[in-house]
């Protein structure tokens, strides 16, 4: 069984008719991201969507990263660059006993008063908690951008496949992907 929801409640492009999309690729995340309408794909809202399947749910501390210049920490006047997760989608295939969740993410990230073009690499967890919100899997993941001068938005997506084990007793339901930066990494604050 094999089903991709956004978190606003339907398929892959907000549908509430319970459609399902073949697969969640990076494109349509990317598509998703640069567009303003927050239907496209997923939110920083996400609800019960599939109850098959596992929700999945950006961070809410977590959704942003802030990179200063070094030494300047908290420094407004500072920021080089902030990254944002804006959208999310997820596809799950229900085996005996385990789950794997193809999940996809997608955001933008925004030159400050600091910053330059160039390559910048943003540090991203997903954590699999149980019903009890005790830690089951994590992935971790290095997402690059590169940021042009002449355009000082630039926009990302990933797509990755994390499995875990449903003791018996449970539902996939049960369990919860939470997405969001690594706010540990260096020049971040």
């Amino acid at each position: 069984m094999s089903s991709l929801t956004s978190g606003l409640g339907g398929g892959m492009f907000g549908s509430s008719s319970g459609s399902q999309v073949s697969t969640v690729s990076e494109d349509q995340l990317l598509d998703a991201a640069k567009s303003s309408d927050s239907s496209a794909t997923g939110s920083t809202n996400v609800g019960e969507v599939e109850a098959g399947c596992p929700r999945l749910r950006i961070a809410p501390h977590d959704n942003y990263i802030t990179f200063y210049e070094q030494g300047h920490i908290g420094d407004a006047m500072s920021v080089t660059q902030r990254g944002e997760i804006t959208k999310t989608a997820r596809e799950c295939q229900i085996e005996p006993g385990r789950v794997v969740v193809k999940y996809g993410f997608s955001g933008r990230v925004l030159l400050g008063p600091k910053g330059q073009a160039g390559a910048l690499t943003l540090p991203v967890a997903v954590i699999v908690n149980d019903s009890k919100r005790d830690r089951v899997a994590t992935d971790t993941m290095k997402v690059d951008v590169n940021i042009g001068a002449d355009k000082p938005i630039s926009y990302f997506s990933a797509v990755h496949t994390i499995s875990f084990p449903v003791p018996e007793g449970s539902r996939p339901g049960e369990f919860e992907l939470v997405i969001g930066f690594d706010s540990r990494a260096s020049g971040s604050g």
